[in-house]
Formats: C-alpha cells, sequence, structure tokens
C-alpha cells in the first residue's frame, strides 16, 4: 500500500501516512463518507473550523503564534483558513446578487444621494456599479491583504519591535482578514433576510473589525495597553495613508481616461 498524496510505501496497519501526515483512505468515496467528511471538518463540535473560528476570538495568539511557530495540528492553516473565508463572502455575493437584488438596489440609490453631495461630485468611488463591485469582493480582500500586512508590520518595524518578519505578518493578517470575512459574511446575509441595508451594515460592522485588530495585536504581540494602542494607531494612519495614496492614484487614472 502507498500513500496516495506522497506515494510513500506504508503498511497495511498505518492510519496516517508518517512522511507527509495524510490520513489513509481505505473506502471508496459514497455519500455516507462525503456525509462523514463534512460533517469533521465543518459541522461536528470537536472540529478545526470551529476550533480556530473560536479560538481566534477568545485567543488568537495560540491560533496565530502556534502557526508561525510552527504548529500544524489542532487549527486550520492560514491560506486554508482564507480560503474558506472566500467561500463564505462567495456565498454572501450569490445570495445579494440572486435573491436579494432589492438589497442592492438600495445601496445603489444611497450612493446616488451621497454622490449628489457637495464634496462628493468628483469622487471616484461614489458613481460606480454596486452589484459590479461585489462580484469581485473576493478580488478585493485578495489585493487588500498585502498592504494590511506590510501597514502592521511597517508600523513594528519603526518602533523597533522586529519580533515578526513581513512573511509572519502575512500569516497574522491572513488569519484576521479571514476571521473578519466570516463574520462581515454571516452578519450581512442575516442582514439580508431582515431587510436591512447592507451598506449601512458594511459600515456599523467597520469599527468592531478595527477593535478586533488591535485585540490580536495586543494579544499576540503581549505588549502593555498603551504601547499596543499606540503601535495599532501607528498601523492605522500607515495603512490611511497607503490607501489614501491608491485613492489618489485611481482617481488621477480616471481622469486620464476620461480626458482620452
Amino acid at each position: 500500500m502507498t500513500c496516495k498524496n506522497c506515494y510513500k510505501a506504508l503498511k497495511e496497519s498505518q492510519n496516517f501516512c508518517d512522511d507527509c501526515g495524510a490520513k489513509v483512505i481505505r473506502n471508496r468515496l459514497t455519500p455516507k463518507v462525503l456525509a462523514t467528511q463534512v460533517n469533521e471538518q465543518f459541522i461536528s463540535i470537536d472540529n478545526k473550523f470551529l476550533r480556530t473560528f473560536i479560538d481566534l476570538f477568545k485567543r488568537p495568539e495560540k491560533v496565530i503564534d502556534g502557526y508561525v511557530n510552527g504548529m500544524r495540528k489542532g487549527y486550520i492553516d492560514a491560506l486554508q483558513y482564507f480560503a474558506i473565508s472566500l467561500t463564505f463572502a462567495a456565498v454572501q455575493v450569490f445570495l445579494m446578487t440572486t435573491f436579494f437584488k432589492e438589497a442592492l438596489e438600495i445601496d445603489s440609490e444611497f450612493l446616488t444621494k451621497l454622490s449628489q453631495a457637495p464634496g462628493n461630485e468628483n469622487n471616484p468611488f461614489i458613481n460606480q456599479d454596486f452589484e459590479s463591485t461585489s462580484n469581485y469582493q473576493g478580488l478585493i480582500y485578495i489585493f487588500t491583504l498585502p498592504l494590511s500586512a506590510f501597514s502592521t508590520w511597517f508600523a513594528y518595524y519603526i518602533v523597533r519591535d522586529r519580533r515578526y518578519n513581513f512573511t509572519e505578518h502575512f500569516v497574522l493578517n491572513i488569519y484576521f482578514s479571514a476571521q473578519t470575512i466570516i463574520v462581515i459574511a454571516i452578519i450581512s446575509i442575516v442582514f439580508l433576510f431582515f431587510g436591512i441595508n447592507y451598506l449601512l451594515a458594511s459600515m456599523i460592522l467597520t469599527l468592531p473589525m478595527f477593535i478586533y485588530l488591535w485585540f490580536v495585536l495586543h494579544r499576540v504581540f503581549r505588549d502593555v495597553f498603551w504601547d499596543s494602542f499606540a503601535k495599532f494607531i501607528l498601523t492605522m494612519v500607515i495603512y490611511t495613508i497607503i490607501f489614501g495614496a491608491i485613492a489618489i492614484l485611481i482617481a488621477i487614472i480616471g481622469a486620464l481616461i476620461s480626458l482620452l
């Protein structure tokens, strides 16, 4: 018998490959086997997904610092967790664009009124198709990930706190982003069923998201309150500057395209 993942020879009594760690699958894929696997991965109380989701709220340092220091058991790895979060976001977008189109229409009307307010006449983010933007939500999450990672890394680098390198800050931001994407997707879906404005819901969730980022940084780096708060503020300043520069660049490109 050989491992189906790395092709190493295995004993008949082995349940896991001692080389790559993959579970030995002996049964053919049937509805019962598939249901069991789904239950183990996502539904069971004692599964990696729920454990990762809960502990990222209770003790994020155990999940993030553990992964950075080589722990690969007990929690879902960073990239897989981020992929799961994008699935939640995709379900949210599917529901919005298929069954709750009126929510998008309300948000478009809100943006139209906002564009008519003084000072927003040339805002490049106002006069855009809200539904089209929602369709690219996953790409937006992926694009902003390295920018947020750079923000936390550079803020801590400036104050000479270099316990985490850039890649490790990237892992931290993957877990943070995935957690917030999942929460926002779940809450947004609930809001859709109650007919609550999606754009308003997103604005309401913004503040708790930033508070959660401070909490993650505070727990992972184990700083005293004011030190972690100061580093968080510096991170937000860098984050604002980066996205402000991107917004200005987009506005300039949009203006040039309009002129051409």
